[in-house]
Order: C-alpha cells, then structure tokens, then sequence
C-alpha cells in the first residue's frame, strides 16, 4: 500500500513538471522581451557601441492608465533616466550592458500614441521609443498576487487552521485512549 501511495506522488509530480514546461517555452526569459504586438526593438541609435543607449524596447506596447511597463536600453553601463512628459515621472534606468526600468503611467495620462525618452549619465545623446497608452485600467487578473487577502478573508482563514489544528487534536487524543487501557 506504501509503495502504491509513493508511486502516486511520483507519478503526480512527473505530471506536473511536464505541464509546465510548454508553459516555460511559450514564455521564453528573454530580458529584452519585445513586444507582442512586434513594435518593439531598435529605438535610438542602432547598435551597442557604448556612445549612448540604444536598442530602446517596452513591454508591453500597450499600456492602461495607472498600469506598470518595462523599458529596457543597451548602452548605459553607468545606468541612465528614462522620462516621459506628462505620463510618468523621471525613473532610474539600472546600470549594465542593458538597462532596465519599471514605470508606473499616470492615472490621469493621455490615451494615444506617446514617446518616452532614454539618456545615459555618461553622455548627452538620447533614445527614444513609441508607446501606447490605453483608456481606463487594466484587468486586475493574473496567477495571483493582483490582491492581498482582505482582513476578513485572513480571519476567516486563521479560524479554519485553528480548528483544523483542533480537530486533529482531538482525533489524535481518542485514538490513543483505547490504545492505553489494552496495554
């Protein structure tokens, strides 16, 4: 029976392990990411030659208002800003031999068509890519994380541990108590 119950776990985790990797080759670590609508790519000056940022992308294209995006640069080893008038505030591009950045675009930004700007702190040239910015916010969806339980959800969910735990307790208490008397 124990080695019918092993097998099963086994047999659950190779199961496992083999759905996720289609999950893992469709969505590849790339850091560049491009863009799904495939306006991503070369912004600014062409290749990475150390004068300036260049290869310029955001993910995604298309952004709502108050939503998040990523912009990266090649270029800026000593790390660069990243702006946008009116759409979000000045952000710092991290150093390296791509720069990355996380931006929050304003609540309150124009829907449209729209250009961010890239500057390295080693050196005055600037890149700069086209984005999108759509009306309203975005779905709140996703594998979790969009929100944190409320704080009725938490005590609702400490009470059932608790009673779990006590429950347990008690079933593991009765099962003993006949076993002592026999002894």
């Amino acid at each position: 029976m124990r080695v019918l119950r092993a097998l099963t776990v086994a047999a659950a985790a190779v199961f496992a392990v083999g759905l996720s990797t289609p999950f893992a080759a469709a969505n590849p670590s790339d850091p560049l990411g491009g863009s799904p609508s495939g306006q991503g790519g070369n912004g600014g000056f062409g290749g990475n030659n150390g004068n300036g940022p260049s290869n310029v992308t955001v993910n995604p294209y298309s952004v709502h208002q108050g939503s998040t995006m990523q912009v990266s640069a090649a270029g800026c080893r000593h790390g660069g800003t990243v702006w946008s008038a009116g759409n979000f505030p000045q952000t710092n591009l991290s150093a390296g031999s791509i720069g990355f950045a996380t931006v929050r675009i304003f609540n309150h930004a124009s829907p449209g068509n729209h250009t961010l700007s890239v500057k390295c702190h080693d050196n005055s040239l600037v890149a700069t890519h086209r984005f999108t910015i759509l009306r309203g916010n975005g779905a709140q969806g996703g594998i979790g994380g969009s929100f944190g339980p409320s704080t009725a959800e938490t005590a609702i969910g400490s009470g059932l541990v608790g009673a779990a735990a006590l429950g347990a307790g008690a079933h593991v208490m009765r099962r003993r108590r006949p076993l002592r008397g026999r002894a």
